[in-house]
């Protein structure tokens, strides 16, 4: 099944996410939905957040013909599982800085500027409730701080610079209207 993604003016996209306690045929029926709704709107990542749960969970999924470095180059995260499935994931270190123009499925067509660390250090679950640890590069190091930053309900434009936000103002009230118009129409159950 693939889930509506909820886009900015939904209050749960500002929820922290509660710590996932069961690791269930209910979670991996979650997860898998999560990634095939990933791939139908063509994301690298996706939160709970962002399919209206409030579960610490988040799916990733970098091609490998992005996880390089340059044109060319060799994989950053060779050994890293995609898609990436992670249970209450948290960074336990962060390294260098990389700053780059980064969107977000919650946001369409609205991009600017992020920085963030060039390589993180991830602790998280798998689906069966191991704990794995995997230090990432790269597109897969922006792609898992967006995705928890999800987890604590900061957005995408939280790090945006004020003149970029006041550039898209217009941009951002129209998307908040029409998404508070969809969901008096039909609201969530």
């Amino acid at each position: 099944m693939n889930f509506e993604v909820v886009t900015y003016g939904d209050s749960v996209l500002r929820k922290k996410a509660e710590p996932v306690k069961a690791f269930n045929a209910d979670l991996r029926s979650l997860a898998l939905d999560m990634i095939r709704t990933m791939h139908a709107a063509n994301g690298v990542g996706l939160a709970a957040e962002q399919v209206g749960r409030t579960c610490s969970l988040c799916v990733i999924d970098v091609p490998p013909a992005a996880d390089v470095e340059g044109e060319g180059g060799p994989r950053l995260n060779p050994m890293a599982p995609m898609p990436l499935i992670m249970a209450n994931p948290r960074i336990t270190a962060r390294a260098g800085e990389m700053e780059g123009d980064e969107g977000c499925l919650s946001f369409p067509a609205i991009y600017g500027p992020v920085k963030r660390a060039y390589e993180v250090t991830v602790e998280y679950q798998d689906l069966d409730g191991i704990q794995r640890a995997l230090t990432v590069r790269g597109l897969l190091s922006r792609a898992v701080q967006h995705e928890l930053d999800h987890l604590r309900g900061v957005l995408l434009i939280d790090h945006f610079s004020v003149p970029r936000k006041l550039s898209l103002a217009l941009s951002l009230k129209r998307l908040k209207k029409e998404t508070q118009e969809r969901l008096k129409a039909c609201p969530p159950a």
